[in-house]
């Protein structure tokens, strides 16, 4: 799991990025993915830095 560093809103969804050891990651999240992980995507806008990413699965949870 990652932290999640800094948010940017699109028309369909949030682009997530966070730093990483080789290489910083990037994701895209569709606001019906967002629904789906129970993540308010206003909160994700404001406040990335308390949400934690795992690329490889491809989800978001709440670190608090």
């Amino acid at each position: 799991m990652q932290q999640i560093e800094s948010s940017k809103k699109y028309q369909n969804g949030i682009q997530v990025f966070w730093p990483g050891p080789e290489k910083d990651g990037k994701d895209f999240f569709t606001f019906d993915e967002l629904i789906e992980l129970r993540i308010n995507a206003l909160d994700l806008l404001n406040h990335p830095e308390i949400y934690l990413i795992d690329p490889d699965l491809h989800t978001i949870e709440s670190s608090v």
